[in-house]
């Protein structure tokens, strides 16, 4: 589109066309319209290459950045250029470009709740990276299967392309919600039991045998659930792939495995807590049942077999 202060002149008009038709990757300009008080122009271009092709985005930019700023140096006219494939580009850069940002502020707030929740700094900065490698092996696999085309022969997925750029956020967002589901479940356990023990190799070992089951139960119903969207148009197809392997290595290898043995490895310090901090932050309560008394740190080996604290002699 073409717009001045005043009426647009013909000849500059036909020079912007011009100039556009002779930029690499169009193959065709139609004529210009003018609309009825002559202050706009619009010319409509054809690319040589498909709408999402990556030429196309280059083509896209070679227009903006050097054909039309150097068509309308001269005669102080203003450019735009729209249309489908334009404002897709856009949408795909702005949100590209504010992904790492949503993502970051959602994971520290995650942190941040489970910081409250059970007063422990390691705690919630292991919960931070397992959730950043879940997101990692969910983008990774997106990536991998539908826009190079890895695994082509078992998904049907002939024609590998570009990623839709809402597609991300979703399954952020909802992965996000499952991983912090099974992470709370397995902590709030293994929580109740330290409490009742303060003995962390004791306190993982009941959490992992008393929720493990459960979440590689759910894990396994959602993982289902989610492969059963393959069945649908590419968007579905990468929505089901893309969630319901995530969630497979979320709840059988990251929950269930990964940060039980981190916790094993991190032993009593990773219940540490700044006394200063845990003053000034308030307490979230996250237990289901009523709360448990913090033994004595003298009385931490007087347990009974059956992970209570044993009476005072």
């Amino acid at each position: 589109m073409v717009q001045g202060n005043g009426a647009v002149p013909d000849d500059a008009v036909q020079a912007i066309g011009s100039a556009v038709s002779a930029t690499p990757g169009i193959a065709a300009v139609t004529p210009a319209r003018t609309s009825p008080s002559g202050d706009v122009a619009v010319l409509q271009a054809f690319p040589g290459t498909a709408p999402q092709s990556a030429e196309t985005e280059r083509t896209l930019h070679r227009l903006r950045d050097s054909t039309l700023p150097g068509a309308v140096a001269d005669n102080g006219l203003r450019t735009y250029v729209g249309g489908f494939t334009a404002t897709q580009v856009d949408f795909t850069g702005t949100i590209s470009s504010r992904l790492p940002l949503f993502i970051g502020i959602v994971v520290l707030l995650g942190a941040l709740l489970l910081l409250l929740a059970f007063r422990s700094v390691v705690i919630s900065i292991l919960t931070a990276v397992m959730n950043l490698i879940a997101v990692a092996v969910c983008f990774g696999t997106i990536v991998a299967i539908f826009q190079w085309g890895r695994l082509d022969g078992l998904t049907g997925i002939d024609k590998p392309g570009p990623i839709d750029a809402f597609l991300p956020v979703f399954l952020f967002a909802i992965l996000f919600g499952l991983s912090m589901d099974y992470q709370v479940f397995l902590l709030g356990r293994t929580h109740e039991a330290w409490l009742a023990t303060r003995d962390n190799a004791r306190a993982v070992i009941t959490g992992q045998v008393e929720t493990g089951r459960v979440i590689t139960a759910a894990g396994a119903i959602m993982v289902l659930v989610f492969l059963s969207f393959t069945a649908g148009d590419r968007a579905m197809m990468l929505f089901g792939i893309g969630l319901g392997v995530t969630v497979l290595f979320d709840a059988f290898v990251i929950r269930t495995m990964l940060m039980p043995a981190l916790m094993h490895l991190c032993g009593p310090t990773t219940w540490w807590m700044p006394r200063g901090l845990d003053r000034i932050l308030p307490r979230l309560d996250v237990a289901e049942g009523p709360d448990v008394p913090a033994p004595h740190p003298r009385d931490a080996e007087d347990v009974t077999e059956t992970g209570t604290p044993a009476r005072a002699h």
